[in-house]
């Protein structure tokens, strides 16, 4: 499928979704502990469905009303797992093969095509490390996972992705002798691990920082009973500002930002450094943009998911966006920085692909194309509100939304735009 998209302008309010990285972290954390844990204001969609049913098959009790999840009785690691299909979700995988560790009989951990093509090396070689039994194709799924560990010293790369140390990280109070864990390297997306520490926290867990992002101390602890409730997503609240800037007209984006840490808040800071003028009152978001945006050269070592809003901001700039330090958004659904520069170079836009990011420049004669999002739910997304910019556009793979933002193309339309489904 794909969609055909007009030049159009929006307006009014909208409700920036919950955010997935702490609804995944918070399932998995209630379903360790159990005893009626609440995750309140949760996003249900396919990545998240995905956390939910892993958690089921690894014994959790789990009910879902509304928008809070219950889980009444905690995960077993006597429960008997056969496979695990964790679909299109990258977290789900790595926090899931974690878990898989904790349990004495083999398991079987795979997904959708796109997800065997992601990396996983680093985190099997820790479990293996940790006296696991790992086995795989080429350090990709499916992968076979046998623990079970009881804890020690471990080593760790933190230059692919920081889910593999938040992986390790959840499981490691539930061994025998608790994890001391050692960071080699830079790592990668930092906030994500704090995001991952904070959520422990408030399940009763404590993580003792010996270095921060290099040393970790795990004593063995108990998951305790908590309400958990998951803030807005500022992967997703960069889509929304992205179209405010580009094709908006008096928006007001819903939502607390709360006080948990999220890395994506930098967006923010990033579109002031652009130009724009923004008004954050309670729970309400306001811009005032330019008429053209001032160009900039941007780090998004840390916020990966930024690539694509920011990218696209370069139809409207007067010079060029330089986006660095951002080499691991090649291995995310699809390869992002290829992606980008391979698609958005159709519209008219200038771009100097790099190892580590992109250089994008308007031409200043923008053109409409059939972009290819490459069933990538972020791509597919930013892809639509550039189609709204420049209009006469087409986007493959609708039904990638399904991922973080279900809503997002009704919504979109809702106010204003012209998605068409064809």
């Amino acid at each position: 499928m794909k969609c055909k998209i007009e030049k159009s302008r929006i307006s009014g309010q909208i409700a920036c979704p919950p955010n997935k990285s702490y609804t995944h972290r918070a399932i998995f954390l209630a379903s360790l502990a159990g005893k009626n844990s609440m995750v309140e204001n949760v996003l249900l969609s396919a990545d998240t469905i995905a956390t939910v049913e892993a958690c089921k098959k690894f014994g959790a009790d789990i009910t879902i009303q509304g928008s809070t999840l219950t889980v009444q009785s905690p995960i077993k690691t006597d429960t008997k797992v056969s496979t695990i299909n964790t679909e299109n979700s990258g977290t789900t995988m790595r926090i899931a093969s974690g878990i898989a560790s904790l349990f004495s009989d083999e398991i079987v951990l795979t997904g959708d095509s796109s997800l065997q093509k992601r990396p996983m090396r680093p985190l099997l070689d820790a479990l293996t490390s940790l006296g696991a039994q790992c086995d795989s194709a080429d350090g990709k799924p499916p992968i076979k996972i046998k623990g079970k560990i009881s804890g020690g010293e471990v080593k760790i790369t933190g230059d692919l992705s920081s889910q593999f140390i938040s992986a390790l990280l959840i499981c490691a109070p539930l061994t025998e002798h608790g994890i001391s864990l050692i960071i080699e390297g830079n790592l990668v997306s930092k906030p994500y691990l704090d995001a991952t520490i904070a959520t422990m926290r408030g399940f009763g867990v404590s993580v003792q920082t010996i270095i921060p992002y290099k040393r970790y101390n795990i004593l063995p602890q108990v998951y305790q009973r908590h309400t958990f409730v998951v803030p807005i997503d500022s992967s997703s609240l960069a889509l929304l500002l992205s179209a405010t800037v580009l094709n908006g007209d008096e928006i007001t984006i819903k939502g607390s930002m709360g006080d948990l840490p999220q890395g994506d808040e930098i967006f923010i800071d990033i579109l002031g450094q652009l130009g724009v003028e923004i008004s954050i009152n309670d729970d309400e978001i306001k811009l005032k943009s330019p008429a053209r945006l001032t160009g900039g050269r941007f780090d998004l070592s840390n916020s990966p998911d930024l690539l694509p809003p920011l990218a696209i901001l370069a139809l409207n700039s007067v010079a060029p966006i330089e986006i660095f330090n951002v080499r691991h958004a090649r291995l995310k659904e699809t390869d992002r920085i290829a992606v980008i520069s391979q698609e958005l170079g159709k519209l008219g836009i200038k771009i100097c692909e790099q190892e580590d990011g992109l250089i994008l420049e308007s031409s200043g004669k923008l053109t409409g194309a059939d972009l290819d999002s490459e069933e990538d739910h972020r791509l597919f997304m930013a892809f639509c509100i550039a189609g709204m910019y420049v209009g006469n556009c087409t986007v493959s793979d609708p039904e990638s939304v399904k991922v973080s933002y279900p809503d997002f193309i009704q919504e979109m339309n809702r106010m204003g735009a012209n998605i068409q489904i064809e």
